[in-house]
């Protein structure tokens, strides 16, 4: 079958790094590389130029001040972008967002009467309700995002228990279960590559190190977070927080007023991916206390190096974790998440098999979940190429 092109709208890319725009990328690198010519749709980013293997094109967007550094596209000022993409032969849209991308998504496929597919990532109404204290607003926003998912020809979700979110925003279609990979290559001497890593990294080989990695905003649960590291009292470990976002002034003031400076440090955005994984393998522990993410891909970065992960029970991102087994789990409370902490500083060795589970539980490669994406793609053209028949 001929799918002629592939056309992937998101309303982030890079060089904002964060889950979504990560998947994106690795969709499209892939996409063009096994299947048909694929092009990134997404809003301009002020003084970046691309450097991809495919094509991106970008239309007409205007600074967010409550996300920095997100931007919010505005493609019905751009009067370039219809015709930029009219004249690209596309078989298949896949939208990543319901916002200003998502709208142009569903607007381009219906011009050229192609399928779509929208993916829902995120917990829309846990990001509404940080910026607007009115519910009816919330409500309002909710239900123009939801109307766009309700409108596409599938709508994919990354795994099983997402599914919870999306019908409580009031969503009654079908959906399909897709899962996202990660693109860290596998590494067969691991021990080596940690203590080669800590060597670089400049730590100790036995020094106790945890790490967070992901955006700097409160929906993450990092209050916390922070707040169970302050209740470490003696004990000695190291805390790397990688990323950035708008929490970010605050969550160095709690540390400041916590005394926790000798324990943290916050080491930024970190877009050199061979750089990242070297500090996953350094990392004992990943500690991702959210409870707003719909799928982690940073758990599975960090599963990829044998790093385990510390979840709460019951959040998305634990649906995959035994706890002892590929992961670790905990209550969600501040005194229980550390008491799980402290207890695992005596088990690095135990530490070391469930991570040697996590690798072998959690990680799939973008290669190889693309060749499922693919075949999905074809099965919804054909189908609706026999709706179209009759």
């Amino acid at each position: 079958m001929d799918l002629k092109g592939i056309g992937l709208f998101n309303e982030c890319y890079l060089p904002i790094l964060d889950g979504v725009s990560i998947t994106v990328k690795n969709y499209a690198l892939w996409l063009n590389r096994k299947v048909a010519p694929t092009i990134v749709v997404t809003p301009k980013f002020p003084n970046y130029t691309d450097n991809e293997e495919f094509k991106v094109i970008r239309y007409f967007s205007g600074a967010l001040p409550i996300r920095k550094p997100y931007r919010y596209g505005l493609p019905y000022l751009d009067y370039n972008i219809n015709g930029n993409l009219s004249g690209i032969p596309l078989g298949i849209i896949h939208s990543h967002s319901p916002f200003s991308a998502g709208s142009l998504a569903l607007k381009i496929a219906r011009k050229k009467g192609i399928p779509i597919i929208a993916t829902f990532h995120s917990k829309f109404r846990d990001d509404l309700e940080v910026h607007f204290s009115n519910k009816y607003v919330v409500d309002y926003l909710l239900k123009n995002i939801m109307n766009v998912y309700g409108s596409v020809d599938e709508v994919w979700i990354p795994q099983a228990k997402v599914e919870e979110t999306i019908r409580s925003y009031g969503y009654k279609g079908q959906l399909e279960v897709v899962e996202n990979g990660i693109d860290l290559n596998h590494t067969i001497d691991i021990i080596k590559y940690r203590n080669e890593s800590r060597q670089i990294l400049g730590f100790n080989p036995d020094e106790f190190v945890l790490l967070y990695v992901g955006q700097h905003i409160w929906e993450k649960n990092l209050k916390f977070l922070i707040e169970s590291l302050r209740l470490s009292r003696n004990l000695k470990f190291t805390v790397l927080f990688v990323g950035d976002g708008y929490a970010k002034p605050n969550m160095e003031k709690m540390v400041q007023e916590y005394g926790l400076n000798e324990k943290v440090k916050f080491c930024g955005v970190v877009s050199d991916r061979d750089q990242l994984k070297r500090i996953y393998a350094c990392a004992d522990l990943f500690l991702l206390p959210s409870l707003y993410d719909t799928f982690s891909l940073v758990i599975r970065e960090a599963a990829s190096v044998q790093t385990p992960s510390l979840l709460l029970k019951g959040s998305n991102v634990a649906e995959f974790i035994q706890d002892g087994v590929n992961g670790y789990l905990s209550e969600n409370n501040e005194n229980t998440f550390m008491q799980k902490i402290s207890e695992l500083f005596t088990k690095k060795a135990e530490m070391r098999i469930v991570g040697d589970n996590a690798s072998h539980t959690l990680c799939r490669s973008w290669e190889n979940i693309i060749d499922e994406v693919q075949d999905r793609y074809y099965n919804l053209i054909k189908r609706k190429s026999n709706q179209a028949c009759y």
